[in-house]
C-alpha cells in the first residue's frame, strides 16, 4: 500500500473532510446551473467562427442544444445567471485551493508524474481489461488523481476564457492569449464538454463504488 494512505500527517481527519465535502456538493450545484446557462447563451448564436466566416470543422453549426438543457429562459436572463453563480464558483475554488495546499491535501489528491504515471496507465490498462489486476490500493489511484488535477486544471481555464469573453475590450491582453474572441469561445465551450464527460464518468464509477459515494455524503472513516 502507498504511504499516502498510511501519512501520519493525515492521522485522525476524516477521508473526506468537510470542507473538501461542502465544495463538492456547491459545485455540483454551481456547475449545473453555469452549464445550462452557458447552454442558453450559446442558443443565442449556436455556430463558431466570426459570422459570415463560420469554422468548416464544426459540424454542428445553426443547431442550438435542447431547451430542457438551458436555464434562464432568455439571453438576457441566461447572462444574469451565468455571471452570478460564476463568481460563487470562483469564490468556491479559491476555498478549495486554500484548504488544499494549507491542510497539505495536495499530498493524497494531486496527480504528481513521478508517483502516479505509472500507477495512472496500469489502472487506465485494467479498465480496457488489458490487465488482469488493479494497481495497489491507494488513497486514490493514479487515474483519479490525474482525472481530479485536469478538471481543477480546465475549470481554472473556463474563468480565464470566461472573463476573456466578458469583457473582451477591458481584458484584451487575456483576450489575445486564447487567439481572439471566437477562439475563446472555442475553448471555453470544449471546456464545458469536458466538464461534461468528466460528470458523467464521474457519476457512473461513483455508483460502481457505493462506498467512496457515502464517504463524500458522511466524510468516511478517520485515519
Amino acid at each position: 500500500m502507498n504511504d499516502a494512505v498510511t501519512d501520519p500527517r493525515f492521522k485522525g481527519r476524516r477521508v473526506q473532510p468537510l470542507t473538501i465535502r461542502l465544495n463538492h456538493w456547491l459545485n455540483v450545484l454551481f456547475i449545473v446551473l453555469m452549464a445550462g446557462s452557458g447552454l442558453e447563451i450559446f442558443a443565442a448564436y449556436p455556430s463558431l467562427g466570426p459570422q459570415g466566416a463560420q469554422y468548416g470543422w464544426y459540424p454542428w453549426q445553426g443547431v442550438a442544444p435542447p431547451a430542457w438543457l438551458t436555464i434562464g429562459g432568455w439571453l438576457a436572463g441566461a447572462r444574469h445567471w451565468h455571471f452570478a453563480i460564476a463568481w460563487l464558483l470562483v469564490l468556491n475554488g479559491v476555498i478549495y485551493l486554500a484548504y488544499f495546499f494549507a491542510r497539505g491535501e495536495w499530498r493524497r489528491r494531486l496527480f504528481l508524474p513521478v508517483r502516479d504515471a505509472r500507477n495512472a496507465l496500469r489502472m487506465f490498462g485494467y479498465y480496457l481489461r488489458v490487465l488482469k489486476t488493479p494497481p495497489p490500493p491507494d488513497f486514490y489511484n493514479g487515474l483519479q488523481r490525474f482525472a481530479y488535477s485536469s478538471l481543477v486544471m480546465v475549470v481554472i481555464l473556463q474563468v480565464l476564457s470566461g472573463l476573456a469573453i466578458y469583457k473582451p475590450v477591458q481584458l484584451h491582453w487575456l483576450l489575445r492569449l486564447f487567439g481572439g474572441y471566437d477562439a475563446a469561445r472555442v475553448v471555453h465551450l470544449l471546456g464545458l464538454v469536458f466538464i461534461a464527460i468528466f460528470v458523467v464518468t464521474h457519476v457512473v464509477l461513483a455508483l460502481s463504488h457505493p462506498r467512496e459515494l457515502l464517504a463524500m455524503i458522511t466524510g468516511g472513516k478517520r485515519g
